[in-house]
């Protein structure tokens, strides 16, 4: 009887255990698969990341060769093993970052090694008792100043990773207990390897299928811009879109659709100062303008913020009079439509490095727009509750005033750039002739009997002044009202 339960329970143990494994297998094998699929997503996303990873391979195999030279191996012994370390430290994605790391960390070495030699040598001098004191205080000044340093904007950016070489090759160089023969013997192959590397890491950057940080820089500037542009083309219809039951729609897809310029100030920060160490290539020049790239991308993230205001400014079902209502929305939607417009042509500038038109269109439609809305409303709030009903509407278009603004300077910013970077001067064929642009439907607001003409709007937008906060949410109290007028005033 004990041997039969004995053989139940072994074969109890035998059957979970191999349930167990089983369920193990099939974990491992569900996390490789999701795993190649993060790895083709990846990929697919930029395929350039595999040009990457192979491009970094074949540096680090073409400095471990120095191994198996002999004359090479000989001459500088187990200091070659710095060479393989610079590639793997230096190798970056784009070549701007790698000239920028190899460039720093060349110089620092050469720099501080030259230091370093000097410190050791004037250590020396007191004799063996006041070598460490000496020794200790350089090391002491030079890591605390240099520390410091770094906390410079500028030097932080461009110069961080060269003075963290700086302190470390200080460091070794000065605080080492050869000879003064022996350091200068050091300090010569360190520098000599680590050169060897930067320039290996280099010539294969730029040599096969080069990532230019500045071809980045120069296309995130001008997607964000065509996003924004469009999403302004189709803001108005969406915003006031009221569904049958009389309540507002929330197409929260839609709003999503400018969310990732809000998010972009750090990459056009890391493109920039990487675009700064860049030669010469394609349609870019030596020095290019580069931080006219950020001045640009900082007042385009000024415009999505003042649609995130929008955001959190629902459009509701408004008790004003029908009339009003359309003619205040018939003008947000040229104004946005026209800001769109002015945006997108903005873009294509840029795309195209083109000289954008000196006065453009849609910028002037937009602001003939808001001067005949700021009428209308001033005009229409001689009573109070006729402002009551129709602000949380008239808040819409004093945001959308504050895009105007941005539109604007967004074209002066653009305006500048095309004369840094000597923009070519657009063809007569794809020029738009001024006046046709006042061509087309017009969109008639009466005000109190009289007309006032507004033109179709076909591009950008632009931004005002600021707007109080209370404003914003729509509040109804006689305070609002008060700078409401004072802002209709000014």
């Amino acid at each position: 009887m004990g041997s039969v339960v004995d053989n139940e329970r072994s074969g109890f143990i035998v059957v979970r255990g191999w349930r167990w494994v089983k369920g193990l297998v099939v974990k491992m094998g569900k996390k490789v698969v999701e795993v190649a699929k993060k790895a083709k997503t990846l990929g697919q996303d930029d395929p350039r990341r595999i040009t990457h990873s192979l491009k970094a391979g074949l540096a680090v195999t073409l400095v471990s060769f120095l191994y198996y030279l002999k004359p090479i191996y000989g001459g500088f012994g187990a200091s070659t093993m710095w060479a393989i370390l610079t590639v793997i430290v230096v190798f970056e994605f784009s070549v701007g970052a790698t000239l920028g790391r190899g460039l720093n960390r060349g110089l620092a070495t050469l720099t501080a090694g030259a230091l370093g030699i000097g410190a050791h040598y004037l250590a020396d001098l007191p004799g063996r008792t006041g070598q460490p004191i000496l020794l200790g205080l350089f090391v002491f000044i030079l890591a605390a100043v240099v520390s410091f340093i770094r906390f410079f904007p500028r030097m932080k950016a461009r110069y961080d990773y060269g003075l963290l070489i700086f302190i470390l090759t200080f460091c070794l160089v000065s605080v080492s207990g050869y000879q003064d023969e022996e350091v200068l013997d050091l300090a010569h192959k360190r520098l000599t390897t680590i050169l060897i590397g930067s320039a290996t890491a280099v010539f294969v950057s730029i040599g096969i299928c080069p990532v230019w940080a500045g071809d980045d820089l120069h296309n995130l500037v001008v997607g964000n811009l065509q996003k924004l542009g469009n999403f302004l083309e189709g803001f108005a219809e969406e915003y006031f879109k009221v569904s049958e039951d009389g309540e507002a729609k929330d197409n929260q897809n839609f709003f999503q659709g400018y969310r990732s310029i809000l998010t972009s100030k750090g990459n056009e920060d890391s493109l920039t100062n990487f675009a700064r160490w860049e030669p010469r290539h394609g349609r870019f020049r030596f020095r290019h303008p580069w931080k006219h790239y950020q001045k640009i991308g900082s007042l385009t993230r000024q415009c999505a913020y003042h649609i995130e205001a929008l955001r959190c400014n629902p459009c509701v079902n408004i008790q004003a009079p029908e009339g009003m209502q359309r003619q205040i929305q018939e003008a947000c939607t040229i104004m946005s439509t026209e800001s769109g417009k002015a945006l997108k042509d903005l873009a294509s500038s840029i795309k195209t490095m083109t000289k954008p038109s000196p006065v453009n269109p849609h910028i002037v439609n937009s602001k003939t727009a808001a001067k005949a809305l700021r009428l209308l409303i001033k005009t229409s709030s001689s009573e109070d509750f006729v402002l009551f009903e129709v602000m949380p509407t008239a808040m819409v278009a004093v945001q959308l005033m504050e895009v105007i603004s941005c539109v604007e300077k967004i074209a002066e910013s653009v305006h500048e750039l095309a004369s840094l970077a000597r923009f070519k001067d657009a063809n007569d064929q794809e020029q738009k002739p001024h006046d046709d642009s006042m061509e087309g439907p017009h969109h008639i607001i009466s005000i109190n009997g009289s007309s006032t003409v507004l033109p179709s709007i076909e591009e950008d937008g632009t931004v005002l002044h600021g707007t109080n906060t209370d404003i914003i949410k729509g509040s109804k109290s006689k305070t609002n009202v008060r700078q409401m007028r004072q802002f209709l005033s000014f």
